[in-house]
């Protein structure tokens, strides 16, 4: 397929009716244990729904980086609950940990190097593609594209970034309001978003709070900027406008609690406030309070009130925070964009509502626990519904990063060097994303993004992901797969695979797109696309063995096996995660 037809039929994708609302259940439990009978006289309890190859892959792909012939079999044997508590009790590798012993790996034969973005990719992909905690990993990527910071920003230290990463993973199933104070806290958010070393107003010399985290912990992070009910539509005035959650006054209100914050450092001073003497570990450690730069007047905002006169970084902190927190907003907000990442980009209205009610309460009468709302996102039955391909508003365009990802997943890629050396692939010729390297604040898409001249968008259907989409970065993806398939990609072609189970399987082209629908399509593969791999496969000539042209016949098969998922990851089919 030529790129420009295959742009276009990327912009020709379904999503194109109306939102669905109430998607018949689909029992999201599965396999999850039924308990006994404890009356005698009852009928005896429904059996646990049995979980297929599709249904567990379709799991999969939503909720880590990608499906596996092992984690297939543990849904199916586990159930979708159990599976996901027992990756809840596990936890990922330490991104920082990995960018330290690295570090000092290259120091060994260059005494003047300097770490770079490319140790903490390493991490990365090392992690998302191979590491155990697989929810977690996809959680903290989720995180990372709410809660922005970018290594584009030549201040971000990649120690400290890597510190955040973990953070954000640290708190994946956590609490949210512990989570929005780490953040706040973190040193790399704090150079990110300038409240890092921000000083209280100075009326002699007309110096005010820098803004620009009080602005962003709310527009972004939080609560947005209209009301919304707990489905997550708009609240209205009588006149049907809108309404604001917040004011450019309770901006720069909420501006003030966030000054006096600066560097770690176990004896502060002036001089350590602003950066200087700065502590080895003040990138990684949480910044502290230096009261004398703290703001002691009044803050209004949000309808709280902290008084003037106390000078008590810790506790106007607490304060702002819970009221965030606290905020009717914040449980539909955030729960919109965990489910645009993981599940849907346009989730019923129903859908928001169940999982607002998880964050209120997660059962226990918690607020905030994140591990109730992943588990309410993932078992609902708009998720679990396997015919929801069926449906035209249902679905998301799956990112480059889990696209590639799921490559190496789902066909055993490893790395020669065991360091997965694949650095930046923000370029628009290549993947056009990379972790903690998105162009601004606003990630590399807004959750609210409507794609022009598409059918989705002729129905006002958001597709976050479309705002990276256009002619070169479509190429950019198909020749980059081209290359990562063939012959692997990284530095040296690093990152690569042998294609064990394919190459076994490929003389047979209906097996090999019955491996590709299990792996990359989770049985939705249509009889148009399997026709067109078929074809394509069997048009690959495997020569007969005359007992001395092994090495012929093996590369055939090989080419047969890439051919096949080169198809597939270039399809709309697979483009469009269903």
């Amino acid at each position: 397929m030529k790129v420009f037809g295959l742009f276009q039929a990327f912009k020709g994708v379904a999503l194109s009716a109306a939102l669905v609302v109430g998607l018949a259940s689909c029992g999201g439990g599965g396999g999850g244990g039924g308990g006994g009978n404890s009356g005698g006289g009852g009928p005896p309890p429904n059996p646990a729904p049995v979980i297929t190859d599709a249904d567990a892959a379709k799991f999969l792909t939503q909720s880590t980086f990608g499906p596996t012939d092992a984690e297939i079999d543990a849904v199916k044997a586990q159930g979708y609950a159990a599976y996901i508590n027992a990756q809840m009790g596990l936890q990922s590798s330490s991104h920082q940990t990995y960018v330290e012993n690295r570090f000092a790996q290259i120091r060994l034969t260059n005494a003047t190097a300097q770490l770079s973005p490319n140790q903490f990719y390493e991490s990365f992909w090392l992690y998302s593609a191979t590491g155990q905690a697989q929810l977690r990993e996809r959680m903290k990527f989720a995180l990372s594209q709410i809660f922005v910071i970018s290594m584009n920003d030549a201040n971000i230290d990649v120690r400290g970034a890597a510190s955040y990463y973990d953070m954000l993973g640290s708190n994946a199933f956590g609490n949210y309001r512990t989570l929005l104070e780490q953040v706040s806290l973190h040193p790399m958010m704090g150079i990110y978003l300038t409240h890092l070393a921000n000083q209280r107003e100075d009326p002699a010399t007309g110096r005010s709070p820098d803004e620009n985290y009080a602005r962003e912990v709310m527009q972004l992070m939080s609560i947005g900027v209209f009301e919304l009910n707990n489905d997550g539509t708009l609240r209205r005035d009588a006149q049907g406008n809108p309404i604001p959650t917040y004011t450019a006054n309770d901006i720069s209100q909420l501006a003030k609690v966030f000054t006096g914050f600066s560097w770690y450092h176990p004896t502060p001073t002036n001089t350590t406030f602003f950066g200087g003497n700065r502590n080895v570990d003040a990138v990684v450690r949480p910044m502290i309070a230096y009261p004398q730069y703290h703001s002691i007047t009044a803050k209004t905002f949000l309808g709280v009130t902290i008084p003037a006169g106390i000078n008590d970084p810790a506790g106007d902190l607490r304060i702002a925070l819970d009221t965030i927190f606290n905020h009717a907003n914040v449980p539909p907000f955030m729960c919109r964009q965990l489910i645009q990442r993981l599940v849907t980009s346009n989730p019923s209205p129903g859908y928001i509502s169940r999982c607002s009610a998880a964050f209120i309460n997660n059962g226990s009468g918690v607020r905030g626990d994140l591990a109730a709302v992943v588990r309410t996102i993932l078992l609902d039955a708009e998720a679990r519904d396997i015919n929801s391909a069926n449906s035209a508003t249902f679905g998301k365009v799956r990112e480059p990063i889990v696209r590639m990802t799921n490559w190496m997943r789902a066909f055993g890629a490893t790395s020669v060097s065991g360091n997965y050396l694949l650095n930046s692939t923000s370029g628009n010729t290549s993947l056009g994303q990379s972790a903690l390297a998105s162009p601004s604040v606003f990630n590399f898409y807004r959750p609210g993004y409507v794609p022009p001249n598409t059918r989705a968008g002729a129905q006002n259907l958001t597709v976050p992901e479309f705002q990276i989409v256009d002619e070169v970065t479509v190429a950019g993806y198909a020749n980059t797969m081209q290359t990562a398939i063939g012959t692997g990609i990284g530095t040296g072609s690093d990152v690569r695979s042998a294609y064990t189970r394919e190459v076994t399987i490929a003389n047979d082209a209906n097996a090999l797109a019955d491996r590709m629908n299990r792996m990359l399509l989770y049985g939705q593969m249509s009889s148009t696309l399997r026709a067109r791999i078929v074809e394509s496969v069997n048009s690959v000539a495997v020569p007969a063995a005359t007992g001395s042209n092994q090495a012929a016949i093996d590369t055939a098969l090989l080419n047969r096996a890439r051919l096949a998922v080169y198809m597939t990851m270039v399809s709309p089919e697979y483009l469009v995660q269903r």
